[in-house]
């Protein structure tokens, strides 16, 4: 029986979105594993829009949903259309969209709140035994729900950022770029990716960890 498996997007771009790379190599590791996939985004304006060449916040608005579909060749739905039913398990590839759209840790820290059709579906899946897979900067949306249970993820060796999840008691755990933290209490998975990956073969090989462990689970 197959397995499907929701990943969710945050825009289309590391500085205001979702990884490109990451969101790729999440998607092909999926469709190696055999698993069928489903994308879907919020259906909201991204925070900000930055022009990936200079590096510098344009003034433009950009729905995140529609940012999303280049990602996923137009194949995505609304956040608030997935039925938890019919998927297995979720991924969250990384990009700064995880901080600004996808939550508000990007400005809140300690305070962030993850973004509520996000927050009700991660929590109804978890609640439902469904694993939950982070990649990168997405970690942090994990310690943000599930830190209070405290649970174990990586960032990689960033200690400035797990001492600030710390407050929400999450526990972090140090990983190569190559490899996967798995919480098997809790059933989530974690890898580095671009927090510490310097060649896309390394952060093919931390993803395809990934996944293997999240449908172990599945």
């Amino acid at each position: 029986m197959k397995k499907k498996v929701l990943v969710v997007l945050a825009g289309c771009g590391v500085r205001d979105g979702s990884e490109i790379h990451e969101s790729v190599v999440t998607l092909l590791a999926l469709d190696r594993a055999g698993a069928d996939v489903v994308c879907a985004a919020p259906n909201i304006v991204s925070a900000q829009c930055v022009d990936h060449f200079r590096g510098t916040v344009n003034q433009e608005r950009r729905n995140v949903l529609a940012e999303s579909a280049r990602i996923a060749r137009g194949q995505i739905i609304p956040l608030a259309q997935v039925k938890l039913e019919e998927i297995d398990a979720v991924v969250i590839p990384g990009g700064l969209g995880v901080a600004t759209n996808l939550s508000n840790f990007n400005t809140a820290k300690e305070k962030a709140t993850v973004e509520p059709t996000l927050k009700k579906l991660l929590l109804a899946a978890h609640a439902a035994g469904k694993p939950l897979g982070f990649l990168c900067l997405a970690p942090v949306l994990a310690a943000i729900l599930f830190g209070a249970q405290g649970v174990r993820y990586t960032v990689g060796d960033d200690e400035e950022l797990a001492a600030t999840l710390s407050h929400f008691g999450a526990e972090h755990v140090k990983c190569a770029a190559t490899g996967a933290v798995t919480d098997e209490k809790l059933k989530i998975v974690t890898t580095p990716a671009y927090m510490l990956a310097e060649r896309l073969s390394e952060l093919e090989a931390g993803v395809t960890q990934l996944v293997s462990e999240l449908l172990k689970m599945a």
